[in-house]
């Protein structure tokens, strides 16, 4: 099976232009809804919006700890013990914060609202540009709904009155300076002192209140505060206001009244600091006191002075004690040894003088004993040992060694006493230390505490004298780089956008109601619908017919719906090339879709061709064929069915003006029009006009309907399906498409009736 077009390009620019021409059909309600949107931009821009300008401001938050060449311990710029955020993310919250707001709008008197009567609209002015400024705090203003206008007299009266029937104030004309009140509230109207011209402007002023909280959150909520980089403290402030002095004013104020109320917060963390310092100041004091005196009471119950030098003394003690235990033993073992010697009887050998005994009585009688001895060996070498003189040097040495050996017992008695009173001591003395490790740690441990108090107390001291100073210093960390300023043209509304916005809004409007209204269309609006939902050809279109003849194709009619019929001509026999289009079945889905006016039309344009035509009327239910030209109805198909006697030629019906056109007319309606379609005798009329006829047309019943149209599928070549224009069903499509798909009639092309196609839009357009 050919098609016209088979590109996928084509296909898609084919898609573009159905989707294009489908909304542009409506370009009446785009031009309508363009221009509503558009003067609605308009009027809002002429006579609603406020134009508002944008004021900008940039402030450095400093941190005093940065950028000290001191140690931060010792910097003077750390004067609290507990100091504020300098976070610049807490410091942006701090400043957009309502409750800085609201004090703003006090500090300049924010909460009436001065508007001058326009030709159009009220103009919102600034009270510093006016003669008088009402003054109000919150707790005194009167509600919102007290609207007044204001009209200076001369420089000291004006006139009052409420512009609503309210009966709170009384109208009349007061002086500036008196107290107006409002039931339980009240309010002074005084003289500006910052309006300076000699001449009183008694325009009439229309005033009212504003609530500051609401003031305040609309204010807080404009207001922008970002950080010009991430690793500074430079911050950008930015505000929208429609008065661009009043919005310099409240930049201003705000900058000056976070910078103040930085430095008096830093103030009272500065007096909170040195009352908790004197506090903490006096406890140290009894504190350090007590560990004074625990530090004298362990010296004095463990006898220290200075453990460092009380532990050298023990320790020369010790080793003096262990000497002098050495040298008693050492004399006590020679007066042993002097012992021993003497109470060996009849030795004649000297008692040893030279040891180290330093005892003159043991040495003198020594000395005596060893000069007897000497005495007597001298004498017995020359006389007996019986002579007197020997025995009497007998008896005086035998005295001599009991006073020496007495002597030697009271020497080494009293050595005995000395080395155990030097051994006490030695004990002593290695007790003392043996303690010193444990009275150093004692010791240390009450020192430590003792150091850390008084470095504390110093700490605290030098804290005090820094806080004293920073109040006698107050310095703030907040610096205005760039002071407020307001841009010459305002920023909102922006009319470019508003308009592009507008333009928009007026086509999408139309865009979605035929969106919509093709979203909730079921009808086949565009041969697109068709290409959707199935891949049989498309033979062609047909454009609405505005003459009232249903047979319009004739010679010389060059009108578009005779183009587009000879189109549809060409386009069959291109779609059957190499096969035979003679029987051309003409169906639908349901009645009224064009296929009778289909069949005469195409048969006319084929017969003008110079092809021999005949055009059978086979919807045997609802036969139209005859009486579509104005022919009377004759002896037709269902005549020849039931009756053998007639023949083909009996049936014909010639169409006037057209010599190669003729029609058979369906005959009498019969009672089983479906049992009838499956008799014989149609082949036979079928193949009796293939012997006499180029193209047989067979206008059958819709076969959405009925399936009359199935029974001529033995005989037909090709098959046209009509659907029309906004009247048939876009389901209607699957009954074509299963018909396609399923081979159930031969050669299914399509074909839409009663569109906007005219002679310059694709004839014959394929997928």
């Amino acid at each position: 099976m050919f098609e016209l077009n088979s590109t996928t390009g084509n296909s898609d620019n084919a898609n573009l232009r159905d989707f294009l021409a489908s909304y542009i059909k409506y370009w009446y309600l785009f031009i309508i809804g363009v221009s509503i949107c558009i003067g609605a931009a308009y009027m809002y821009l002429r006579y609603k919006a406020i134009p508002q300008y944008e004021i900008t401001s940039t402030v450095l938050i400093k941190d005093k700890d940065k950028g000290s060449s001191t140690n931060s311990e010792q910097s003077l710029g750390d004067f609290g013990l507990v100091k504020p955020s300098t976070n610049i993310e807490d410091q942006i919250g701090i400043i957009k914060s309502s409750h800085f707001m609201e004090k703003v709008i006090e500090d300049l008197a924010l909460n009436v609202d001065y508007r001058v009567e326009g030709q159009v609209k009220d103009i919102a002015v600034y009270w510093k540009n006016l003669p008088f400024y009402i003054l109000c705090n919150k707790d005194s203003q009167p509600t919102s709904s007290l609207p007044l206008t204001i009209t200076p007299i001369d420089s000291l009266n004006f006139n009052l009155k409420s512009t609503t029937a309210s009966t709170e104030v009384q109208a009349g004309t007061y002086q500036f300076g008196d107290t107006i009140y409002t039931g339980k509230k009240f309010f002074q109207i005084l003289k500006n002192p910052n309006y300076t011209s000699d001449h009183i402007d008694v325009t009439p002023i229309q005033t009212s209140f504003t609530n500051i909280e609401d003031m305040a959150m609309s204010y807080s909520g404009q207001l922008v505060v970002e950080s010009v980089n991430t690793t500074g403290s430079l911050l950008a402030l930015s505000l929208l206001d429609a008065i661009p002095q009043r919005g310099k004013d409240v930049l201003q104020t705000l900058i000056e009244l976070y910078a103040e109320e930085s430095v008096k917060y830093q103030n009272q963390l500065a007096i909170g600091t040195i009352e908790i310092i004197d506090e903490r100041l006096k406890l140290l004091t009894g504190e350090i006191t007590s560990v004074e005196n625990d530090v004298a009471t362990y010296k004095k119950q463990n006898d220290l002075t200075n453990i460092s030098s009380d532990a050298a003394v023990y320790l020369q003690s010790a080793q003096l004690a262990n000497r002098q235990l050495e040298e008693y033993q050492t004399q006590i073992d020679i007066l042993n040894s002097i012992e021993s010697y003497l109470r060996q009887n009849g030795d004649e050998r000297l008692v040893p003088s030279s040891l180290n005994i330093q005892d003159p009585t043991l040495s003198g009688l020594i000395s005596q004993f060893n000069s007897k001895q000497l005495e007597r060996k001298t004498l017995t070498r020359t006389t007996p040992a019986d002579n007197p003189l020997v025995v009497t040097l007998d008896r005086t040495l035998t005295d001599l060694r009991i006073d020496i050996l007495e002597n030697l017992k009271n020497i080494k008695d009293g050595l005995l006493i000395a080395q155990k009173n030097v051994r006490a001591n030695s004990y002593k003395a290695q007790a003392k230390i043996a303690k010193v490790p444990t009275a150093e740690q004692a010791l240390q441990t009450i020192n430590r505490d003792q150091g850390i108090k008084q470095d504390l107390y110093l700490y605290l001291l030098q804290k005090r004298e820094e806080e004293a100073l920073s109040l006698e210093a107050p310095i703030s960390n907040t610096r205005i780089v760039d002071p407020p300023k307001a841009g010459r043209f305002p920023v909102s509304p922006n009319k470019t956008s508003i308009y592009l916005g507008a333009l928009i809004f007026g086509l999408f409007i139309p865009f979605s109601f035929v969106f919509a209204k093709d979203q909730l269309n079921n009808k086949i609006s565009a041969i697109g619908d068709i290409e959707k939902f199935t891949n049989a050809p498309i033979l062609g279109q047909i454009s609405h017919n505005t003459d009232r003849n249903n047979l319009i194709v004739h010679k010389n009619n060059t009108s578009a719906i005779t183009e587009l019929f000879r189109l549809m001509r060409f386009n069959l026999s291109y779609l059957t090339m190499n096969k035979a289009n003679k029987v051309l079945l003409i169906t639908s889905s349901s009645a009224g879709e064009g296929k009778t006016f289909f069949t005469i039309n195409f048969a006319a344009s084929l017969a003008l061709s110079g092809k021999k035509v005949v055009a059978l009327s086979f919807d045997l239910r609802a036969p139209k064929l005859l009486q579509c030209i104005g022919l009377k109805e004759s002896i037709g198909i269902t005549d020849y069915i039931v009756n053998p006697k007639w023949t083909s030629k009996d049936l014909l019906v010639k169409v006037p003006n057209y010599e190669n056109l003729d029609i058979i007319g369906s005959g009498p309606i019969p009672a089983d029009p479906g049992e009838l379609m499956l008799h014989g005798r149609i082949d036979s009329l079928i193949e009796e006009l293939k012997q006499d006829y180029d193209h047989i047309i067979i206008d059958s019943a819709p076969i959405g309907k009925v399936a009359d149209a199935f029974a001529f599928e033995p005989n037909i070549d090709a098959t046209v399906f009509i659907f029309r224009q906004d009247f048939s069903l876009k389901k209607d499509v699957k009954i074509l498409n299963d018909m396609y798909s399923n081979n159930k009639l031969k050669n299914v092309m399509v074909v839409l009736n009663d569109t906007d196609a005219n002679s310059n839009y694709g004839y014959g357009e394929q997928k």
